[in-house]
């Protein structure tokens, strides 16, 4: 009897395995899941989906993340990372909430200012961005406005922590009458890359007078606050836009320009996550509220507000 012939294995839709995004039954699959169950996930908005064209697609990378969000003790509930702008009390508070946690769970700072953040947050590389953008009586707005660029906004939450007094920067023994001398005259500045809250500020402050950043004498660019405050404090630069906070934690000068809202931006099921109530009861707690008062220029007054969004 002859044998049948041996049938060729059919190999894998390497074109399928390479989409970004599983059609309905793939997802299935994927979640080990009946069709009927993940339609009621995807229509209740539990679970990463999006309708094209009357059907469901789901992005993979998103359903691998959603899943470790679902397992216990899963990477996404037992961690925490900050990044976006730059701030002493932030840093400080993070830098002492991160060994009482222990092995438990995994907190930390990585600033890139506040447009290099959100994109971060955006593409899910970070939990929580820290952003400041104009001045506080717009802020809400403003910060409304600057998370609308980014497609997964209607995700997010705003809190806002404090409110901050933005301004200059300025090298011991500094003294000067205003940004218009620094402007016109020959000083050193050390200035904050673009998409930076602080470079904003400085460019509102300074066409409100007349004048643009082309008309400073940049000689370094600082990727943080703490950064150019240093970049000031060894003397390569006269000045550099920033806070009082800053300007204060390495003993110098500051020229004040006005208040702003700082805030953080994270998805809205991180909010009420243990970790992130940890932070802001830390940011407002006995220790850090002793060292914004030694700093200066802080108001923790508004800690803790949820910002609308709408």
């Amino acid at each position: 009897m002859s044998k049948a012939p041996l049938s060729t294995p059919t190999l894998p839709d390497t074109g399928a395995l390479q989409s970004p995004c599983l059609t309905a039954r793939e997802a299935a699959a994927f979640l080990h899941l009946n069709e009927k169950k993940l339609y009621a996930l995807a229509n209740s908005r539990e679970i990463p989906a999006a309708r094209v064209g009357g059907k469901w697609l789901f992005p993979r990378a998103m359903l691998e993340e959603w899943l470790l969000e679902q397992a216990h003790g899963g990477a996404l509930t037992d961690r925490l990372l900050i990044t976006g702008s730059d701030d002493p009390l932030l840093s400080a508070t993070v830098a002492a909430l991160a060994p009482a946690l222990g092995s438990d769970a995994f907190i930390a700072y990585s600033p890139t200012g506040t447009l290099a953040g959100l994109e971060l947050l955006a593409r899910r590389r970070a939990s929580v961005c820290a952003l400041h953008w104009g001045g506080v009586e717009h802020s809400a707005q403003q910060h409304a406005t600057l998370l609308r660029r980014f497609a997964p906004h209607r995700q997010w939450a705003l809190v806002r922590l404090a409110l901050r007094e933005q301004g200059v920067i300025l090298r011991r023994g500094l003294a000067v009458d205003g940004i218009g001398t620094l402007a016109a005259f020959d000083y050193r500045w050390a200035m904050r890359q673009t998409g930076a809250g602080s470079a904003h500020f400085l460019e509102s402050a300074l066409a409100s007078r007349g004048f643009s950043v082309a008309d400073c004498s940049a000689v370094a660019t600082a990727h943080t606050e703490r950064e150019a405050a240093a970049l000031v404090a060894r003397e390569d630069a006269d000045c550099a836009p920033g806070t009082r906070g800053a300007a204060a934690e390495f003993g110098l000068g500051f020229l004040p320009l006005g208040w702003e809202a700082f805030d953080l931006a994270l998805p809205r099921e991180v909010v009420f996550r243990h970790l992130f109530q940890n932070l802001l009861s830390a940011f407002g707690g006995p220790a850090a509220r002793a060292l914004a008062g030694r700093l200066g220029g802080y108001d923790l007054t508004p800690l803790g507000q949820v910002i609308g969004l709408d």
